[in-house]
């Protein structure tokens, strides 16, 4: 499975620095889609397997979208945050695509664990 494009909105309230709000939108996809395809802490007798970001399965370049769209809605409201604000919808937004291709619905996480790829 692959994510062929991806498209994200963000409202950020004015915007400083357009190229830096673009970049951390294609940031937080490519991390949601890390998380949503591999993201699971495990536990082997009690103990949980993961210690650090180096026991993190992350997205290859090769597996990431060919094109990420970035839409910066413009506005006059108060500057806000851009740092968290992407990575949330992320998954949710795979797994509705897993079900409309597929019928299948995603209730867990890592898809991967869930649909077998």
């Amino acid at each position: 499975m692959r994510v062929d494009e991806a498209w994200i909105v963000i409202d950020a309230g004015k915007v400083m620095n357009l190229d830096r709000v673009r970049s951390q939108m294609e940031g937080s996809v490519i991390f949601g889609m890390s998380l949503a395809f591999y993201g699971a802490i495990t536990m082997k007798e009690g103990v949980v397997q993961q210690s650090n970001f180096h026991d993190l399965k992350l997205l290859r370049i090769g597996a990431a979208p060919r094109k990420i769209h970035v839409d910066v809605i413009e506005s006059d409201a108060a500057p806000g945050g851009v740092g968290e604000p992407g990575l949330p919808p992320v998954a949710p937004a795979i797994a509705n695509a897993v079900f409309a291709l597929t019928g299948q619905r995603v209730r867990e996480l890592p898809i991967s664990r869930t649909l077998g790829v």
